[in-house]
Protein backbone atom coordinates (compact mmCIF):
# COMPACT_ATOMS: atom_id res chain seq x y z
CA UNK A 1 0.00 0.00 0.00
CA UNK A 2 1.08 3.49 -0.53
CA UNK A 3 1.33 6.31 2.32
CA UNK A 4 -1.52 8.51 2.43
CA UNK A 5 -3.19 10.28 -1.38
CA UNK A 6 -3.97 13.32 -1.70
CA UNK A 7 -7.22 13.96 -2.88
CA UNK A 8 -7.59 16.63 -5.71
CA UNK A 9 -11.44 16.51 -6.53
CA UNK A 10 -14.12 14.62 -7.15
CA UNK A 11 -16.57 14.39 -9.98
CA UNK A 12 -20.16 14.42 -9.08
CA UNK A 13 -23.83 15.68 -9.66
CA UNK A 14 -25.52 18.92 -7.50
CA UNK A 15 -27.47 17.49 -5.24
CA UNK A 16 -30.01 20.85 -5.43
CA UNK A 17 -31.27 20.03 -8.98
CA UNK A 18 -31.82 15.92 -9.21
CA UNK A 19 -35.78 16.55 -9.19
CA UNK A 20 -35.19 18.72 -12.28
CA UNK A 21 -35.40 16.95 -15.87
CA UNK A 22 -34.41 18.78 -19.02
CA UNK A 23 -37.73 18.57 -21.03
CA UNK A 24 -37.00 17.60 -24.99
CA UNK A 25 -39.15 19.22 -27.15
CA UNK A 26 -39.10 16.05 -30.21
CA UNK A 27 -39.64 16.63 -34.02
CA UNK A 28 -43.16 16.26 -34.99
CA UNK A 29 -42.57 13.40 -36.89
CA UNK A 30 -40.40 11.39 -34.21
CA UNK A 31 -43.28 11.60 -31.92
CA UNK A 32 -45.57 10.39 -34.78
CA UNK A 33 -43.63 7.13 -35.43
CA UNK A 34 -43.61 6.20 -31.51
CA UNK A 35 -46.42 7.95 -30.47
CA UNK A 36 -47.28 4.39 -28.93
CA UNK A 37 -44.40 4.35 -26.21
CA UNK A 38 -43.76 7.43 -26.14
CA UNK A 39 -41.74 7.66 -22.72
CA UNK A 40 -40.18 9.95 -20.49
CA UNK A 41 -36.56 8.52 -21.26
CA UNK A 42 -37.83 9.56 -25.29
CA UNK A 43 -38.09 13.22 -23.58
CA UNK A 44 -35.43 13.07 -21.16
CA UNK A 45 -32.05 11.46 -21.03
CA UNK A 46 -32.90 11.50 -16.81
CA UNK A 47 -35.68 8.98 -18.31
CA UNK A 48 -32.70 6.64 -18.68
CA UNK A 49 -32.22 6.64 -15.25
CA UNK A 50 -35.26 6.18 -14.16
CA UNK A 51 -36.27 3.36 -16.28
CA UNK A 52 -33.39 1.36 -15.89
CA UNK A 53 -33.71 1.19 -11.63
CA UNK A 54 -37.61 0.64 -12.27
CA UNK A 55 -36.35 -2.05 -14.16
CA UNK A 56 -34.52 -3.69 -12.00
CA UNK A 57 -37.16 -3.05 -9.11
CA UNK A 58 -39.19 -5.42 -11.13
CA UNK A 59 -36.38 -8.45 -10.89
CA UNK A 60 -35.57 -7.88 -7.18
CA UNK A 61 -39.78 -8.08 -6.85
CA UNK A 62 -39.15 -11.47 -8.66
CA UNK A 63 -36.70 -12.43 -6.40
CA UNK A 64 -39.15 -11.61 -3.23
CA UNK A 65 -41.81 -13.76 -5.21
CA UNK A 66 -39.98 -16.50 -6.20
CA UNK A 67 -38.41 -17.12 -2.26
CA UNK A 68 -40.72 -19.66 -1.32
CA UNK A 69 -40.84 -17.60 2.15
CA UNK A 70 -44.23 -16.36 3.03
CA UNK A 71 -42.02 -13.20 5.12
CA UNK A 72 -41.28 -11.94 1.68
CA UNK A 73 -44.24 -12.27 -0.21
CA UNK A 74 -45.26 -8.42 1.36
CA UNK A 75 -41.61 -7.41 -0.36
CA UNK A 76 -42.61 -8.75 -3.74
CA UNK A 77 -46.00 -6.52 -3.52
CA UNK A 78 -44.57 -3.55 -2.38
CA UNK A 79 -41.34 -3.43 -4.40
CA UNK A 80 -43.84 -4.63 -7.94
CA UNK A 81 -46.18 -1.47 -6.93
CA UNK A 82 -43.10 0.88 -6.49
CA UNK A 83 -43.30 4.05 -8.14
CA UNK A 84 -45.64 2.53 -11.09
CA UNK A 85 -46.70 6.30 -11.72
CA UNK A 86 -45.02 9.53 -11.94
CA UNK A 87 -46.16 13.19 -11.82
CA UNK A 88 -43.87 15.79 -13.04
CA UNK A 89 -44.48 19.71 -12.66
CA UNK A 90 -43.22 21.93 -15.25
CA UNK A 91 -40.87 24.61 -13.92
CA UNK A 92 -40.87 27.67 -15.91
CA UNK A 93 -38.40 28.30 -18.79
CA UNK A 94 -35.09 29.10 -17.03
CA UNK A 95 -32.25 30.14 -19.44
CA UNK A 96 -34.12 28.95 -22.34
CA UNK A 97 -34.56 25.53 -21.40
CA UNK A 98 -38.02 23.73 -20.23
CA UNK A 99 -37.70 21.78 -17.22
CA UNK A 100 -40.08 19.64 -14.89
CA UNK A 101 -39.52 18.09 -11.84
CA UNK A 102 -41.04 15.12 -9.97
CA UNK A 103 -44.18 16.31 -7.67
CA UNK A 104 -45.70 13.11 -6.68
CA UNK A 105 -45.19 9.32 -6.55
CA UNK A 106 -45.71 6.60 -4.36
CA UNK A 107 -42.56 5.01 -3.21
CA UNK A 108 -42.14 1.12 -1.38
CA UNK A 109 -39.63 2.23 1.48
CA UNK A 110 -38.36 -1.69 0.65
CA UNK A 111 -34.46 -1.18 1.78
CA UNK A 112 -33.53 -3.19 -1.01
CA UNK A 113 -35.21 -1.63 -3.37
CA UNK A 114 -33.72 -0.35 -6.41
CA UNK A 115 -35.75 2.68 -6.65
CA UNK A 116 -36.39 3.47 -3.17
CA UNK A 117 -32.40 3.00 -2.94
CA UNK A 118 -31.45 5.36 -5.48
CA UNK A 119 -33.84 8.18 -4.14
CA UNK A 120 -32.59 7.75 -0.10
CA UNK A 121 -28.74 8.09 -1.54
CA UNK A 122 -29.93 11.34 -2.95
CA UNK A 123 -31.64 12.59 0.03
CA UNK A 124 -28.55 11.82 2.12
CA UNK A 125 -26.41 13.31 -0.30
CA UNK A 126 -29.00 16.36 -0.48
CA UNK A 127 -29.10 16.77 3.45
CA UNK A 128 -24.92 16.36 3.86
CA UNK A 129 -24.63 19.12 0.79
CA UNK A 130 -26.30 21.58 2.62
CA UNK A 131 -24.31 20.51 6.59
CA UNK A 132 -20.49 19.87 5.59
CA UNK A 133 -20.25 23.69 4.25
CA UNK A 134 -21.16 24.38 7.89
CA UNK A 135 -18.28 22.85 9.07
CA UNK A 136 -15.64 24.01 6.65
CA UNK A 137 -17.30 27.29 7.68
CA UNK A 138 -16.81 27.04 11.34
CA UNK A 139 -13.40 24.84 10.47
CA UNK A 140 -11.68 26.72 8.07
CA UNK A 141 -8.32 25.12 8.54
CA UNK A 142 -9.45 21.38 9.16
CA UNK A 143 -8.49 18.88 7.51
CA UNK A 144 -10.37 15.87 6.00
CA UNK A 145 -9.53 11.95 5.54
CA UNK A 146 -11.41 9.62 3.33
CA UNK A 147 -10.94 5.86 5.13
CA UNK A 148 -12.03 2.90 3.98
CA UNK A 149 -11.83 0.23 6.28
CA UNK A 150 -11.78 -3.64 5.22
CA UNK A 151 -11.64 -7.40 6.18
CA UNK A 152 -11.63 -10.58 4.71
CA UNK A 153 -14.73 -11.82 2.84
CA UNK A 154 -17.38 -13.70 4.49
CA UNK A 155 -19.74 -15.93 3.41
CA UNK A 156 -23.25 -14.38 2.84
CA UNK A 157 -24.61 -15.97 6.09
CA UNK A 158 -21.88 -14.68 8.01
CA UNK A 159 -22.21 -10.98 6.74
CA UNK A 160 -24.46 -10.03 9.84
CA UNK A 161 -21.87 -10.99 12.42
CA UNK A 162 -19.03 -9.91 10.47
CA UNK A 163 -20.49 -6.34 10.21
CA UNK A 164 -21.28 -6.59 13.58
CA UNK A 165 -17.93 -6.91 14.23
CA UNK A 166 -16.73 -4.53 11.99
CA UNK A 167 -18.65 -1.79 13.67
CA UNK A 168 -17.41 -3.00 17.55
CA UNK A 169 -13.70 -2.63 15.78
CA UNK A 170 -14.27 1.02 14.69
CA UNK A 171 -15.81 1.74 17.97
CA UNK A 172 -12.75 0.80 19.49
CA UNK A 173 -10.66 2.32 16.91
CA UNK A 174 -12.09 5.49 17.78
CA UNK A 175 -11.25 5.36 21.26
CA UNK A 176 -8.03 4.94 21.03
CA UNK A 177 -5.16 7.56 22.15
CA UNK A 178 -4.34 7.92 18.67
CA UNK A 179 -7.36 8.09 16.76
CA UNK A 180 -7.18 11.48 14.74
CA UNK A 181 -10.80 12.63 13.47
CA UNK A 182 -12.52 15.57 15.64
CA UNK A 183 -15.83 14.12 13.84
CA UNK A 184 -16.94 11.38 11.30
CA UNK A 185 -19.55 10.32 9.10
CA UNK A 186 -19.46 6.42 8.56
CA UNK A 187 -20.82 4.13 5.85
CA UNK A 188 -21.18 1.34 4.99
CA UNK A 189 -21.11 -0.63 1.74
CA UNK A 190 -21.29 -4.61 1.20
CA UNK A 191 -20.32 -5.95 -2.01
CA UNK A 192 -20.59 -9.88 -3.77
CA UNK A 193 -17.81 -11.31 -3.93
CA UNK A 194 -15.88 -12.50 -7.36
CA UNK A 195 -16.96 -15.76 -6.70
CA UNK A 196 -20.52 -14.40 -6.42
CA UNK A 197 -21.67 -16.63 -3.35
CA UNK A 198 -19.26 -14.13 -0.60
CA UNK A 199 -19.87 -10.74 0.46
CA UNK A 200 -16.92 -8.17 0.64
CA UNK A 201 -18.21 -5.75 3.76
CA UNK A 202 -15.91 -2.45 4.02
CA UNK A 203 -16.58 1.20 5.99
CA UNK A 204 -15.61 4.34 4.16
CA UNK A 205 -15.57 6.79 6.48
CA UNK A 206 -14.77 10.63 6.04
CA UNK A 207 -12.92 12.28 9.18
CA UNK A 208 -11.93 15.76 10.42
CA UNK A 209 -8.88 16.13 11.41
CA UNK A 210 -7.03 19.22 13.12
CA UNK A 211 -4.81 21.12 10.86
CA UNK A 212 -1.55 19.61 13.13
CA UNK A 213 -2.34 16.27 12.34
CA UNK A 214 0.21 15.90 9.47
CA UNK A 215 2.43 17.26 12.06
CA UNK A 216 2.06 15.85 14.97
CA UNK A 217 0.33 12.80 15.16
CA UNK A 218 0.35 11.46 11.63
CA UNK A 219 -0.49 7.72 11.08
CA UNK A 220 0.84 5.96 8.06
CA UNK A 221 -0.41 3.65 5.97
CA UNK A 222 1.20 0.65 8.01
CA UNK A 223 0.20 2.27 11.51
CA UNK A 224 -3.70 2.44 10.61
CA UNK A 225 -3.34 -1.24 9.34
CA UNK A 226 -1.91 -1.99 13.07
CA UNK A 227 -3.99 -0.20 14.94
CA UNK A 228 -7.73 -1.60 12.47
CA UNK A 229 -5.79 -5.05 13.12
CA UNK A 230 -5.34 -4.66 16.50
CA UNK A 231 -9.20 -3.21 16.98
CA UNK A 232 -10.70 -6.30 14.63
CA UNK A 233 -8.62 -8.62 17.42
CA UNK A 234 -7.79 -10.98 14.21
CA UNK A 235 -4.60 -12.46 12.82
CA UNK A 236 -3.84 -10.94 9.44
CA UNK A 237 -3.26 -7.84 7.85
CA UNK A 238 -6.81 -6.26 6.72
CA UNK A 239 -6.51 -4.07 3.74
CA UNK A 240 -6.90 -0.43 4.52
CA UNK A 241 -6.75 3.17 1.86
CA UNK A 242 -6.56 6.72 3.37
CA UNK A 243 -6.48 9.38 1.42
CA UNK A 244 -6.38 12.98 2.48
CA UNK A 245 -8.43 16.15 1.28
CA UNK A 246 -5.54 18.68 0.17
CA UNK A 247 -6.02 21.73 1.23
CA UNK A 248 -8.84 24.02 0.31
CA UNK A 249 -10.38 21.10 -1.71
CA UNK A 250 -14.03 21.04 -1.09
CA UNK A 251 -15.23 17.74 1.09
CA UNK A 252 -18.58 17.89 -0.54
CA UNK A 253 -16.89 16.12 -3.74
CA UNK A 254 -16.66 13.81 -1.65
CA UNK A 255 -20.35 13.02 -0.61
CA UNK A 256 -20.74 10.76 -3.69
CA UNK A 257 -18.72 8.15 -2.62
CA UNK A 258 -19.45 8.09 1.36
CA UNK A 259 -23.42 8.29 0.61
CA UNK A 260 -23.83 5.97 -2.46
CA UNK A 261 -25.55 2.78 -1.90
CA UNK A 262 -24.94 0.65 0.55
CA UNK A 263 -25.40 -2.39 -2.09
CA UNK A 264 -24.49 -2.14 -5.77
CA UNK A 265 -27.46 -2.86 -7.93
CA UNK A 266 -26.22 -4.60 -9.88
CA UNK A 267 -25.23 -6.77 -7.16
CA UNK A 268 -28.98 -6.95 -6.10
CA UNK A 269 -30.35 -8.25 -9.14
CA UNK A 270 -27.28 -10.82 -9.96
CA UNK A 271 -28.31 -13.73 -7.63
CA UNK A 272 -31.52 -14.70 -5.94
CA UNK A 273 -30.61 -16.52 -3.20
CA UNK A 274 -27.20 -14.44 -2.63
CA UNK A 275 -29.89 -11.18 -2.58
CA UNK A 276 -32.29 -13.10 -0.47
CA UNK A 277 -30.08 -13.81 2.78
CA UNK A 278 -28.45 -9.77 2.29
CA UNK A 279 -31.96 -9.19 2.83
CA UNK A 280 -32.26 -11.21 6.05
CA UNK A 281 -28.57 -10.41 7.25
CA UNK A 282 -29.33 -6.38 6.85
CA UNK A 283 -32.30 -6.57 8.64
CA UNK A 284 -32.45 -3.37 10.93
CA UNK A 285 -28.91 -2.98 10.47
CA UNK A 286 -28.01 0.96 10.16
CA UNK A 287 -26.26 1.85 7.12
CA UNK A 288 -24.84 5.41 7.86
CA UNK A 289 -23.49 6.76 11.47
CA UNK A 290 -21.89 9.76 12.27
CA UNK A 291 -19.71 10.73 15.23
CA UNK A 292 -17.85 13.74 17.27
CA UNK A 293 -18.51 16.84 16.46
CA UNK A 294 -20.24 16.68 13.12
CA UNK A 295 -23.16 14.92 15.11
CA UNK A 296 -24.18 18.05 15.99
CA UNK A 297 -24.00 19.36 12.34
CA UNK A 298 -26.27 16.17 11.15
CA UNK A 299 -28.50 15.01 13.96
CA UNK A 300 -31.44 15.96 11.11
CA UNK A 301 -29.62 13.78 8.88
CA UNK A 302 -30.97 10.54 11.49
CA UNK A 303 -34.17 12.00 12.63
CA UNK A 304 -35.91 13.98 9.54
CA UNK A 305 -38.40 12.23 7.77
CA UNK A 306 -37.58 11.17 5.28
CA UNK A 307 -39.40 12.72 1.99
CA UNK A 308 -37.57 10.90 -1.03
CA UNK A 309 -39.50 13.21 -3.31
CA UNK A 310 -39.02 16.96 -2.32
CA UNK A 311 -36.94 16.50 1.01
CA UNK A 312 -34.78 19.41 0.40
CA UNK A 313 -36.74 21.74 -1.81
CA UNK A 314 -38.15 24.80 -0.97
CA UNK A 315 -39.73 26.19 -4.22
CA UNK A 316 -41.16 29.25 -5.26
CA UNK A 317 -42.15 27.92 -8.95
CA UNK A 318 -45.43 28.93 -10.69
CA UNK A 319 -47.33 25.45 -11.26
CA UNK A 320 -47.46 25.75 -15.44
CA UNK A 321 -49.35 22.35 -14.90
CA UNK A 322 -48.22 18.59 -15.22
CA UNK A 323 -47.25 15.28 -17.23
CA UNK A 324 -48.05 11.70 -15.80
CA UNK A 325 -46.08 8.55 -16.74
CA UNK A 326 -46.85 5.02 -16.03
CA UNK A 327 -44.73 2.66 -16.14
CA UNK A 328 -44.96 -0.60 -18.91
CA UNK A 329 -43.40 -3.58 -17.89
CA UNK A 330 -43.19 -5.31 -21.00
CA UNK A 331 -41.43 -2.31 -22.89
CA UNK A 332 -39.48 -1.47 -19.55
CA UNK A 333 -40.98 2.02 -20.32
CA UNK A 334 -42.72 5.14 -18.11
CA UNK A 335 -45.14 6.20 -21.12
CA UNK A 336 -46.23 9.04 -20.92
CA UNK A 337 -50.00 9.25 -19.93
CA UNK A 338 -52.88 10.76 -22.58
CA UNK A 339 -50.52 10.60 -25.04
Amino acid sequence: MQQTKHIGGFVSDTASDRNLIDLNVLPQDTCEQSKDVLGLSDISLKGNVWEKHRANADIVSKHYAGAGDGSFNRYAYRVSTCSEWLEFRLVPPSEGSLKFKLSNTRFCRVRHCPVCQWRRSLMWKAKAYKILPKVVTDYPKYRWLFITLTVKNCQIEDLRTTLDGMNKAFKRLTELKAWPAKGWIKSVEVTMGRDGVSAHPHLHILALVQPSYFSHGYLSQAKWVELWQQCLRIDYKPVIDVRAIAKHHDPTLLIPEILKYQVKESDLVANREWFLELTRQLHKTRAVALGGLLKQYMRDLESVHQDLIREDEESNEVDEGSLYFRWERELEKYKIEGY
